[in-house]
């Protein structure tokens, strides 16, 4: 139920992570290597024959690659099979030589986890004969019976993109297209169950499952992306899509461009806020160089590139005058070094690091300009990887990574006093001293009036020349630090076993996280300062109070820890074996994990029996262990080749998804974040201040299963010529074991339905007032951590897909019928759903009106019915060539949010997140647009290039609402929130060489 020690504090922790990750290096340059998170590879396999058709034992067949300093050599094995493993994505060439001298050539296009078939058939009437196959947009891996595609980055740079990672998802097929800036698209689950990879790097964010890191798409080489079907291979435990990149690598030979791009205002539409057209008045740039080639050619290469993007907007004056101007800033560079050791050793170790300013953002109308704010971002990833071949039949490879986001919010206006109990507020200078809410006077209270002119004469702004209560003045409030971390080991060994006329590829991997977040939340100086009227009178009056953050306390030296630390260890082992017999591959295969939660605020005591805990804030305790018995994921597979060009599959998994807040969001040390109220007299001399908060802890449930998924794919591939790739299937998910903070007694106190426990979660769990009883030990909440009963989610999608490619012409299209439904919405879990809402706690059964029972059953907010997706290029006789995206899908369900519904439960006023209608009742407009862009290269001096790009984006300018305001007792009821964005155009000027 709850919870042991911890090992060390954070600090040490990440130390020896450091020191391990190099103790590690060496051990891996020495001796092994392992997978990566998914392995930053792919394959090529296939079967040789003679001439006269049969099966060819021990022809040589050597690998070279532009990306593969060294080449490889194979020999085809029983049967004339053979197999290539762990090549870098790029371009290859394979030689074929025959017992009788005689060579076939082929070149093939490797793709990020993919496998790439290539039969050879020795040529009757030519000793030396040379075919190139190319590789399409997105290819798929016959055989494997998954659903993956492959993006490069020539169709990439074909199409209309965006500058930045998350501008990628729009190109995969059966996933919504969406401008959340935070929150990720939905795809058979919420948007916090995707998993993002960059170089193999999980780029998520630690406890929230969301898109974190900002790289920018300019370094990617090829995009991979596993919607379903996955094997035991590269640990996915994704309840959503797992999306992943290789970075650009060097070659032997020179390459470098320089890009300069804008957006400036005047290309921008004006922005629709469902009121009066807003206009857009901010600038924007993107400059990018990269360079990469030898160091020595044909052992060691490196790649390395510097990103800046720029964001300016200049500011308005407002009630209190002029306000500084907006500026957004980032600096990111990128270095990669790729070394091939020995033909059958290969090394890449690779660093990014960028930095994030913004200044100036966050001033309302009637606010000073100095109480604007900036926030400050870092993002470090540290990678070493390498693989080792070891024969023609296994191989090992190992990967070891850190990543680091440290992000913070902070005044510009920053005051350097420290505060503590029993100081005086210096009420002469008022904006020296916090955020000042300027008060305003009140009808028929001439004594507060009169008591407050003096500070609207001084810090009200000016209404046709009279100074005016109701503004603000001096800094904002709230200095907020928060920091994430994840260093991640793996290791891996594949084996490929030949029997007869079948075979057995065989994977062994093991994975090592620990995941981190530092939270950090202070005043700047006294926070918010106000003069509260209900106050003023009596016999206790206060004049002034300041609302301050309790943490800052810390900085004094008092018992309130400065920092929250929250953490877990989490661990994978896979098994896989792919068994080809024939034209059937059979997929059998295991992932089973073992998550490890830490919180912050208690320590052994054993003086209390039922826990053996006692309140110590700032101590690492041992929160909850889902044991590797309880998170068991089989991955099932047939697939059938009926042909030579046409393949269906059918697939099982299970996912048990790693995200959850609950290292944070169930913590005894998550109050400590809190605010407290310091009171002042009317010198500004201290009165009192609010006694610190203690723990809202919350206890886990006994026997708990963790939340999964379970996956039920058919599917059918089919290569109908050598230009046309078809593809379709049918797939399940189902959610369960859904956790969340709950009521204790919620399924007594909350008139559940028929067939629901009524007792409670935790029988023991008691108050603080109540002898031999948890809470009675260790206080802690009157909320539970329970796995809510009944809880679930379905998805159902039929899809069909095509791909169409000649040398001029390249088009994607698909079109994904789907339904999302059921009583538990991640994605609607809160009010401003675009945001970093934690998994595990949120107001989901949050007491009265909020279970599951109460309207909650229905279409989930990420079900987009249908969904119509078509992308492609075309190349001109000239050098020129334009790219296009279209996407139409249906509206965002929604539903009125009313607590007059239940006010037979709660005499609560707020609509929040009490259904008053079944889930997604109501549904916005269905959104379609359509991007373009044109792109025309000079040659200069040979063979450089001067490139001249035009993207335009939303060209018809649909700018369709969506996240509907939808408390039926507040203003503006049924209005969109957000729409998308306006019509816009991008200009770049490119120099290649």
């Amino acid at each position: 139920m709850i919870m042991r020690k911890g090992n060390a504090p954070a600090s040490s922790r990440r130390a020896f992570g450091v020191v391990w990750s190099w103790f590690a290096i060496g051990i891996g340059v020495a001796f092994f290597a392992a997978p990566a998170h998914a392995q930053q590879t792919g394959d090529i396999s296939g079967r040789v024959s003679d001439a006269a058709g049969t099966a060819a034992d021990g022809v040589s067949i050597t690998a070279s690659g532009d990306v593969l300093p060294q080449a490889r050599s194979t020999t085809t094995a029983n049967g004339g099979r053979y197999r290539f493993r762990l090549l870098p994505p790029g371009n290859y060439q394979l030689v074929f030589t025959f017992a009788d001298g005689s060579q076939s050539t082929r070149g093939v296009a490797v793709l990020l986890q993919q496998t790439a078939k290539i039969d050879v058939a020795q040529s009757s009437d030519a000793y030396i004969e040379e075919i190139v196959t190319t590789g399409t947009a997105l290819v798929a891996d016959t055989g494997q019976g998954a659903l993956k595609n492959s993006i490069s980055a020539s169709t990439i740079e074909a199409l209309p993109v965006g500058q930045e990672y998350r501008d990628l998802q729009k190109l995969i097929p059966g996933v919504q297209y969406s401008e959340d800036s935070v929150r990720g698209p939905s795809a058979g689950g919420s948007g916090q169950d995707n998993g993002y990879l960059f170089d193999g790097v999980d780029i998520s964010l630690p406890l929230f499952g969301t898109l974190s890191a900002e790289p920018s798409s300019h370094d990617i080489a090829q995009v991979s992306v596993v919607r379903g079907g996955a094997k035991a291979v590269g640990f996915n435990r994704s309840g959503g899509f797992l999306m992943n990149t290789v970075s650009k690598s060097g070659t032997n030979e020179f390459h470098g461009e320089v890009s300069y791009q804008e957006q400036s205002s005047s290309m921008t539409g004006e922005r629709d806020t469902g009121d009066s057209p807003e206009e857009f008045d901010e600038d924007k740039t993107w400059t990018t160089l990269s360079i990469g080639g030898p160091i020595i050619r044909d052992r060691l290469y490196f790649y390395t590139s510097y990103y800046r993007p720029e964001s300016d907007k200049s500011n308005s004056a407002n009630a209190y005058g002029s306000v500084p101007d907006f500026d957004d800033t980032r600096d990111e560079f990128f270095g990669k070094l790729t070394l091939s050791l020995t033909d059958a050793i290969l090394l890449d170790a690779s660093y990014r690091t960028s930095d994030h300013t913004i200044n100036n953002r966050g001033v309302d109308e009637f606010e000073a300009g100095t109480t604007s704010v900036g926030d400050e971002a870092t993002l470090d990833i540290a990678i070493l990887e390498g693989s080792w071949i070891i024969s023609d039949q296994s191989s090992l490879n190992f990967k070891v990574t850190d990543f680091e986001n440290k992000t913070a919010a902070r005044p510009d206006t920053l005051f350097t006093f420290p505060i503590s109990p029993g100081q005086s507020l210096n009420i002469g200078a008022l904006d020296q001293q916090g955020f000042f809410a300027v008060p305003e006077p009140f009808a028929g209270d001439a004594a507060f009036n009169a008591f407050i002119q003096p500070y609207i004469d001084q810090h009200g702004y000016l209404d046709n020349g009279v100074a005016t209560g109701g503004g603000a003045v001096g800094g904002s409030s709230t200095i907020d630090d928060q920091d994430f971390f994840r260093t991640s080991y793996e290791i891996g060994f594949d084996h490929l076993i030949y029997a007869g006329n079948s075979s057995h590829d065989i994977h062994i991997g093991y994975q090592y996280q620990e995941i981190e977040e530092d939270l950090a939340r202070f005043s700047n100086g006294w926070g918010v300062i106000t003069m509260p009227r209900d106050e003023f009178s009596g016999t206790d009056q206060v004049f002034f109070e300041a609302r301050i953050n309790q943490m800052s306390l810390g900085l004094g030296g008092s018992s309130v820890p400065s920092t929250i630390n929250s953490r877990a260890e989490l661990q994978s082992f896979e098994i896989n074996d792919t068994i080809e017999v024939g034209d059937w591959t059979y997929n059998i295969g295991v992932l089973v994990s073992n998550d490890i939660l830490f919180g912050s605020g208690l320590a052994p005591d054993a003086s209390n029996p039922i826990t053996g805990l006692t309140q110590s804030p700032g101590t690492r305790y041992q929160m909850y262990e889902t044991d590797w018995s309880d998170m068991v994921q089989p991955r099932l597979g047939v697939n059938w080749d009926y042909s030579d060009s046409s393949s269906v599959y059918i697939n099982y998994a299970r996912y048990n998804p790693s995200a959850s807040s609950l290292a944070r969001a169930a913590s005894w040390d998550r109050n400590l974040r809190r605010t407290i109220d310091v009171q002042f007299d009317a010198n500004g001399d201290f009165l009192a201040i609010d006694p610190v908060r203690s723990s809202s802890g919350k206890v886990f449930q006994d026997g708990m299963k963790p939340r999964g998924i379970d996956e039920f794919l058919v599917g059918w591939t089919s290569e109908v010529s050598s230009d046309l790739l078809v593809r379709a299937h049918v797939r399940y998910r189902e959610g369960d074991n859904f956790w969340e903070d709950t009521n204790n007694n919620a399924r007594s106190r909350f008139l559940p339905p028929p067939g629901i426990p009524t007792d409670d979660y935790i029988p023991n769990l008691g108050s603080s007032s109540t002898p031999g009883t948890i809470r009675s030990e260790i206080g802690g909440s009157s909320y539970v951590i329970a796995e809510l009963d009944g809880a679930y989610t379905k998805y159902w999608e039929a899809s069909f897909e095509a791909e169409y490619n000649t040398d001029k012409v390249s088009v994607t299209g698909s079109y994904v019928w789907s339904h999302y439904y059921g009583n538990f919405d991640q994605d609607n879990s809160t009010t401003e759903n675009d945001a970093n809402s934690f998994i595990g706690s949120s107001f989901i059964a949050d007491g009265a009106g909020r279970q599951l029972w109460d309207n909650r059953d229905g279409n989930l907010r990420g079900d987009r019915r249908h969904m119509f997706k078509v992308y492609g290029s075309y190349q001109f006789d000239w050098n020129g060539h334009a790219g296009a995206f279209f996407v139409y899908q249906s509206g965002q369900p929604w539903e009125a949010w009313d607590v007059e519904v239940y006010r037979h439960l709660t005499g609560s006023s707020s609509d929040t997140s009490r259904y008053a209608e079944a889930a997604g009742t109501r549904t916005t407009p269905t959104h379609w647009q359509l991007d373009l862009n044109y792109t025309h290269n000079f040659d200069v001096f040979g063979d450089h290039n001067v490139q001249l790009r035009f993207d335009a984006f939303n060209v018809f300018d649909k700018q369709t609402g969506y996240n509907i305001q939808n408390k039926v007792n507040s203003a503006g009821f049924g209005d969109p929130r957000d729409f998308y964005n306006p019509k816009r155009l991008q200009v770049a000027l490119k120099y290649q060489f």
